[in-house]
């Protein structure tokens, strides 16, 4: 150290001139500033030959910044010692490595690096490589559903739409989410609203005395037929009987085309007809048929039970108005529920009490026209399977009419089949004969549609239960 400075104690002043390089080097975060060879010294450099350090010191790298003089028995000695902080270059620890982070007072010193020395640049931090991918795969999907999102008023509608489109819990995990609610709340709450111009409002719709009218219209058509079948006799009797079944018929195609019995446009099944006017056929002669065919006819013609068809065009009335709460307050929940499993559990409940009540309507019905097993389960039948179809199911509705219809019509070509002279053929007819034997020829349809309306039940427990078969269309 120079005479007439001080030496200075503590960690935050060096006590040796190449520890003021090894601070700047930490400040500046630039490589060793060491002045080349031939190079003039710095003001704190002491002048003169270098010398080899005492025995037991590693030699120090051929630098002339540092002291020329070699340590002797009369030199100051450094406070700090040979091997501390700011001790000589060549100790086990380096100052850089040592040099405390925090400023030194007073800024830089002026002999951080000699006079014409070139300063090397900072080396800049390297720039993290980007991610492969989208980074917001949320974004993505924001955009693709931009309308859906924007229209909906609640979550649940976003949801109900994904559903429709495929979505499950296991797509939702894509985008970083554990289901598709949770998929939908993010996007409910990302998309921006009431930037666009309110729609105009949509003119008042005076259709609800048409679907009353439409829906009461086949207990009319039943009721005006039965009369008309019970004050004629003969040929009269049986125009009487046709005429009422065409316009049964129409009556029925305009209360499922109004009203709650409404499928979206083409979200029918056409051959759905076929198998509902087989099994409504059935229910007027089928019990008859049977019953002829099992003892060796038919002879001549077998009797007509109208009294069911009569008790399930009355109660079309009953279950149009179930179906329209359902509808209703299956969309009411939708903004209510706190999610996809809030809300299935409370459209279960209206979906069973949906079923319940129409057919406690046709039972009593069915007591005061005649009352049939077979038309208890084909009322439950068709109920079902409408519900579906309104909701967005119209396969599963119709694969169950076209079986339990083929089941119907097998149940007699098995009878008759049983009187082909063929050998085992006669075994055929065992099943039904048996059935008929013990619960009579009733338990044909009860057993049939009986079965495929627990099935539909049992889908529509789990379907129907979905925000996305309430969506608002």
């Amino acid at each position: 150290m120079p005479e007439g400075d001080t030496p200075m104690r503590g960690s935050a002043a060096p006590t040796s001139p190449g520890a003021w390089d090894a601070r700047s080097e930490a400040l500046l975060g630039a490589p060793a500033l060491t002045p080349r060879t031939g190079a003039p010294l710095g003001p704190h450099t002491a002048e003169g030959p270098a010398e080899a350090p005492p025995s037991g010191i590693a030699p120090a790298p051929t630098d002339t910044s540092w002291p020329a003089t070699p340590p002797g028995p009369d030199a100051p000695s450094d406070p700090a010692g040979p091997s501390g902080p700011a001790g000589n270059p060549g100790s086990a620890e380096t100052p850089a490595a040592l040099a405390p982070a925090a400023p030194l007072p007073g800024g830089v010193p002026a002999t951080a690096a000699p006079a014409g020395a070139p300063t090397p640049a900072a080396t800049p931090a390297p720039a993290a490589r980007p991610r492969r991918g989208t980074a917001d795969p949320v974004k993505v999907l924001m955009h693709r559903h931009r309308e859906l999102c924007a229209r909906a008023v609640d979550p649940l509608e976003i949801a109900a739409g994904l559903e429709a489109q495929g979505f499950t819990d296991r797509t939702a995990a894509r985008f970083r989410h554990r289901d598709v609610f949770s998929l939908a709340e993010e996007l409910y709450a990302r998309v921006p609203r009431g930037t666009e111009p309110p729609a105009p409002p949509a003119p008042a719709r005076g259709d609800t005395d048409a679907w009353v009218l439409a829906v009461l219209t086949p207990g009319a058509a039943a009721a005006l037929t039965g009369i008309g079948l019970a004050l004629t006799h003969g040929p009269v009797r049986l125009a009487v009987g046709a005429t009422g079944a065409l316009l049964l018929t129409a009556a029925l195609l305009l209360a499922v085309r109004r009203g709650p019995f409404r499928a979206p446009e083409g979200g029918t099944v056409p051959a759905a007809r076929l198998w509902t006017g087989w099994l409504v056929a059935y229910a007027v002669c089928g019990d008859g048929l049977l019953t002829q065919v099992l003892s060796g006819g038919p002879d001549g013609a077998w009797d007509l039970t109208p009294g069911p068809v009569l008790a399930l065009a009355l109660a079309v009335a009953p279950a149009a108005w179930c179906a329209r709460l359902f509808a209703h307050w299956a969309r009411r929940r939708i903004a209510d529920s706190r999610g996809l499993a809030d809300f299935a559990a409370g459209t279960r409940p209206l979906l069973l009490g949906t079923v319940t009540l129409p057919l406690l309507a046709l039972a009593l019905l069915l007591g005061l026209t005649g009352f049939s097993s077979g038309a208890l389960a084909l009322g439950a039948l068709l109920l079902l399977a409408r519900l579906l179809t309104v909701h967005g199911f119209p396969e599963t509705a119709a694969a169950a009419l076209a079986a339990a219809s083929a089941t119907e019509a097998l149940a007699l070509t098995s009878v008759l089949a049983a009187r082909v002279p063929v050998p085992g053929f006669d075994a055929l007819a065992i099943p039904v004969r048996t059935l008929v034997d013990a619960w009579g020829p009733g338990a044909v349809p009860t057993l049939v549609c009986g079965a495929a309306a627990l099935g539909l039940l049992a889908h529509a427990t789990g379907s129907l239960a979905r925000a996305s078969a309430h969506a608002t269309p």
